[in-house]
């Protein structure tokens, strides 16, 4: 394991930490064995809790700020296999302890399972947002104005129906080589996923490719196609950056290193994108009693 002087240093204030903490829960149990008497057993039992709370919100606080609790986070990321492990109380790469996985994510198309800069996604079958993003949905129905001489009311002509783009906006963060190798496969991911099929190569001429956006269960986001019209990412200026070496295997000689930010956002607007043949399907009072969003057609 590669040196951490981070968490060589945290490891140090901790057992200085709860070598204090253990001082003044002796402190505290002699003072209320002078004042509490014959109640000391409940005496103590209140001030080891009122101890207890102490180091988890403050000393615990502290250690969550830096990260150094969630060092584990990028180790239990889920495998092929499996799909998920154990799951924590707050967000993070690991996969939830539910029968479904219910964190959004973006698939990988089929043509870029070769690369192995992007290997880092297939652990999580996708691009998954590893803090709960916020997602702005909207949806909107198109009428026309139809308003006659002489009349106060204007008659309203219904035109279409339409699924607006979704605003998918998440925090990443970096603290290890790892997590900093995901960083930039996610990246590298939307990077691809917005680009045509040019020149040289197979399905030359051919449009970015679809992919496919899953979140929050059955009834939200279940299998949704979708084509990424937009993305950014914030490089800031007010944060570390941590040194991540890379090796593209499948490209002779082609490596080197990276630097990511600790805490970046990465904002992806999605245009939901259904074949006629898919739309042609469609049956409202089925949609209503849920069918079309469960049945795998991706429909919102």
């Amino acid at each position: 394991m590669a040196f951490n002087p981070f968490e060589n240093a945290a490891n140090t204030f901790r057992t200085q930490a709860n070598r204090a903490v253990g001082d003044l829960r002796n402190q505290a149990q002699a003072s209320v064995q002078n004042f509490v008497g014959d109640a000391l057993n409940t005496g103590i039992g209140f001030v080891d809790n009122a101890v207890d709370n102490v180091v988890n919100d403050t000393i615990g606080g502290f250690f969550d700020s830096f990260g150094f609790n969630k060092s584990s986070r990028s180790r239990n990321l889920p495998t092929a296999t499996t799909g998920r492990v154990q799951q924590r109380t707050t967000a993070q790469w690991s996969a939830s302890a539910a029968d479904s996985d219910w964190r959004v994510k973006l698939s990988v198309p089929p043509q870029f399972n070769g690369s192995s800069l992007l290997s880092p996604l297939s652990a999580t079958g996708g691009l998954v947002f590893p803090y709960t993003p916020t997602i702005v949905i909207g949806h909107s129905a198109n009428y026309n104005q139809l308003q006659p001489v002489h009349t106060n009311y204007p008659f309203q002509i219904y035109e279409s129906s339409q699924t607006d783009d979704l605003a998918i906006i998440g925090e990443f963060t970096v603290e290890n080589e790892e997590e900093g190798r995901y960083w930039v496969a996610a990246v590298h991911y939307l990077r691809s996923v917005t680009k045509m099929f040019y020149g040289d190569g197979d399905n030359s001429g051919s449009p970015p490719p679809l992919v496919k956006l899953n979140g929050y269960g059955d009834f939200v986001f279940n299998n949704v196609p979708c084509v990424v019209t937009n993305f950014t990412v914030d490089l800031p200026n007010n944060v570390d950056y941590i040194a991540v070496p890379l090796e593209v295997s499948d490209q002779a000689g082609q490596s080197g290193t990276t630097w990511t930010p600790t805490q970046s956002t990465i904002s992806v607007s999605v245009k939901p994108t259904y074949s006629r043949k898919t739309v042609s399907s469609f049956n409202l009072n089925e949609f209503v009693n849920g069918k079309f969003l469960t049945n795998g057609s991706g429909f919102i």
